[in-house]
């Protein structure tokens, strides 16, 4: 396969996977709630996905790069939703 053909495929696989996000983020915000989101879970993924963006970034693949930076935040975000519509005493 050509190089563009193999960009292609990760920035539609990277897409995919990120866009997968999007669902969960707008649940939390219009439910207000949070409180079936894990924080170890995506904790966890989050760490993961940072590493995946180093990863990529040491081979300069544009895809991993782009494909993780925007689910690190899209995961960053679910966290700080998290937090922001906990339950208070």
């Amino acid at each position: 396969m050509e190089t563009i053909d193999l960009d292609l495929l990760g920035l539609a696989a990277g897409g995919l996977t990120t866009v997968s996000f999007v669902p969960q983020v707008l649940k939390i915000w219009r439910s207000k709630s949070g409180q079936d989101v894990s924080y170890g879970m995506f904790a966890l993924f989050s760490a993961g996905v940072g590493l995946w963006l180093l990863y990529g970034y040491l081979l300069d693949a544009k895809p991993i790069i782009v494909a993780n930076a925007v689910t690190l935040c899209l995961a960053l975000v679910v966290i700080a939703l998290k937090y922001h519509y906990r339950p208070r005493a």
